[in-house]
């Protein structure tokens, strides 16, 4: 089965082409046939393409809406020059699978979309607004260009936290506000925990239902998820994405004081707040320099930038505090693992995030941890107490195979 991924943003669109079927999924041997990105809808877009077999093409276009720029990715799959064999027209792409941010509580695992999902999907606006509307209009547009015979899928970020208990997703506020507006812990980024899970599972032999791990998504959005059981019991991302870790842009964890403080003192209205903590806190505000990670090392090692190695400092003591959170609310873990852009490749990351952890039995391995980026692997000593290992994630990856197991209807294994 040909199945497209899409992952639309409010000025991007992501997409992957993945053929699968049982098969393929036992034998972890899904073929993928292209891949690439849409970049500012809305005004003059940058558009890069790849195929299975390596080759990049990169150019710029007008693309005016989301609706546009899948109708691009559509059209070049089925042209000559994508080079793809087994897609000559849009008949072969058998299934759409959509990334969707917020599920809130309706949606406890990927579905079959129907006008039913839609309506549940735009009730979640107001808990995901930057996210769900770009994402509804990612499905909508591609049921238009597909047509309704075409399966669509919906893949939920919060889906894989749902099984947390009342103690780990509730905030300590008036219980009324809970009942009322669902104001409460859902957590995102859970395909991407629920896939390096399966990968850990995969590699060790451990059945779903033994495993226990920490896993931190370390990216330009970052998040940790404590997992007993083979199911998500605690996550650092809140009632949305800002609480947590701190990330690129968002500034993770702060006293809500601070809000009406700032409000106060700058003369900012509510959405100059929410702009403040979403886009130019976390890695950019304490730098004040850029919220790359790789352009901070650089600057940290180059340049000796005193702002550049403390904005890497604190974004590693969170991730440290929040592993030590989690041993001591959850005991013991089978391991630790890290992902993401971050957690993949940058190895002085990894390193100060495991510096002094070592009487709760992480012994990093610096020669392992050094060589290892963008590669699962271990990055510490051989039989260490808790190990720690990078495993590469793939959405999707994970994306697709939950696409064709809502279209088949068979049970999902991980």
């Amino acid at each position: 089965m040909n199945i497209l991924v899409l992952n639309c943003g409010s000025s991007s669109l992501k997409f992957q082409l993945v053929e699968t079927d049982a098969e393929r999924i036992a034998g972890d041997d899904d073929h993928k046939l292209a891949r690439g990105i849409v970049e500012r809808i809305g005004s003059h877009g940058v558009i890069t393409w790849q195929t299975e077999d390596g080759r990049k093409r990169r150019h710029a276009e007008s693309v005016r809406d989301h609706r546009a720029a899948i109708d691009l990715v559509l059209r070049w799959l089925i042209s000559d020059d994508s080079g793809i064999a087994s897609i000559r027209k849009l008949g072969d792409i058998h299934a759409v699978g959509h990334r969707v941010v917020h599920g809130g509580e309706r949606f406890q695992r990927s579905v079959s979309i129907d006008e039913e999902v839609l309506a549940g999907i735009e009730d979640c606006f107001e808990l995901a607004p930057l996210h769900n509307p770009a994402n509804l209009l990612g499905i909508r547009s591609a049921i238009e260009l597909l047509g309704g015979a075409v399966p669509q899928v919906a893949v939920f970020d919060t889906a894989f936290h749902a099984t947390m208990p009342e103690e780990s997703y509730l905030y300590a506020i008036p219980y009324q506000y809970y009942r009322r507006y669902k104001i409460r812990r859902y957590g995102f980024h859970g395909t991407s925990h629920r896939y390096v899970s399966y990968r850990y599972r995969l590699r060790h032999g451990v059945e779903r239902e033994q495993l226990d791990l920490i896993s931190l998504h370390l990216g330009n959005g970052a998040s940790a998820c404590a997992i007993r059981g083979g199911q998500s019991v605690d996550t650092s991302m809140g009632f949305t994405p800002l609480e947590g870790l701190v990330m690129g842009t968002r500034s993770g964890d702060i006293d809500p004081q601070i809000i009406e403080f700032l409000m106060q003192k700058e003369g900012l209205d509510i959405h100059e707040m929410d702009t403040l903590l979403n886009k130019r806190s976390g890695l950019l505000g304490l730098s004040g320099l850029t919220s790359d990670m790789r352009e901070l090392l650089e600057e940290a090692t180059e340049n000796d930038d005193r702002r550049a190695r403390l904005a890497i400092a604190i974004f590693c003591q969170r991730v440290k505090a929040y592993i030590g959170a989690y041993l001591a609310k959850h005991g013991a873990f089978d391991a630790i693992v890290m992902t993401g852009g971050i957690g993949e490749n940058a190895a002085p990351v990894r390193a100060q995030i495991l510096q002094g952890l070592e009487h709760l039995g992480v012994e990093l391995d610096e020669q392992a941890n050094e060589n290892l980026r963008g590669e699962e692997g271990r990055i510490t000593r051989e039989g260490c107490p808790l190990p720690v290992y990078v495993i590469p994630t793939d959405e999707e990856l994970l994306i697709a195979r939950d696409t064709f197991r809502v279209v088949e209807d068979r049970p999902r294994r991980w």
